[in-house]
């Protein structure tokens, strides 16, 4: 249930469209649905802006295609993250209008038109074509719930210029999410070119002494830049999802005369 949707639903009670017996069971959901295994947030839209979004990593086949059911029938933008190609395969089949993205391990279903003026823009940086996975984990959330996404690939700081020669693009973001493995000092560099919140995403890239992502999860963590926050290790859904709420208050100011 949308902001949006839940107002529609009031003004047609309000005109004599709708009777209220009508409205009350289709709010009956609210705030949440009990699948038995799953107890899905319906009200999380009118709370945060945002709907409830599917982790399929752990989950069965058919619990994940239960829940995207339910997102779906509420009217939300549904988005299933972490999934494999066989649950994948059988969401495209039942959901024709869904988007598997292979690279991002996501199955996405628009099914609202946020407001442009509230969109945001979000830059999606990453240091290396390694660290593609989770940056586009990142790219697909922002973009299904409404930024506007611009994708900077493959500028380390082992090639400084690279980066430097995407900087109007980067100037022109509302929140910049970076995603870096190895030692991590991506977001740190790109904290200094711009003045907007720079989410930090370490990555589970490198060689032993990478350990995993812990490295560049320290590395961010004791970032010089003071507008650099930073997020666990490989959780691109994460940064986007904060980067949408932080482009969309951005915007919100902006239209307000900031």
């Amino acid at each position: 249930m949308t902001p949006s949707a839940l107002l529609h639903l009031l003004s047609a009670v309000e005109r004599g469209e709708l009777s209220s017996a009508d409205a009350a069971q289709r709010l009956a959901r609210l705030p949440f649905e009990d699948l038995g295994d799953a107890r899905v947030d319906h009200h999380r839209s009118l709370r945060s802006g945002l709907p409830e979004v599917i982790f399929a990593q752990g989950k069965t086949r058919e619990q994940t295609l239960a829940i995207f059911q339910s997102l779906f029938s509420d009217g939300v933008d549904v988005l299933a993250t972490r999934v494999d190609t066989e649950t994948a395969g059988e969401l495209i089949v039942r959901f024709p209008r869904a988007v598997h993205h292979p690279a991002a391990r996501t199955v996405s279903l628009r099914q609202t038109q946020p407001p442009q003026a509230l969109a945001g823009s979000i830059a999606v940086v990453c240091a290396g074509t390694s660290d593609l996975p989770v940056a586009e984990e990142a790219a697909v959330t922002a973009e299904t719930f409404g930024a506007r996404v611009t994708r900077i690939y493959d500028v380390g700081v082992a090639g400084l210029h690279r980066l430097l020669a995407a900087r109007e693009s980067l100037l022109a973001a509302d929140v910049v999410v970076v995603c870096a493995g190895m030692e991590g000092a991506l977001p740190s560099v790109v904290g200094g070119l711009v003045g907007v919140p720079v989410i930090a995403v370490p990555t589970s890239v490198g060689y032993g002494g990478s350990f995993g992502g812990a490295t560049a999860l320290l590395g961010m963590l004791n970032s010089c830049s003071p507008n650099v926050v930073v997020v666990n290790i490989d959780n691109g859904f994460g940064a986007a999802y904060s980067a949408v709420l932080m482009a969309r208050g951005a915007q919100a100011r902006a239209g307000y005369g900031g």
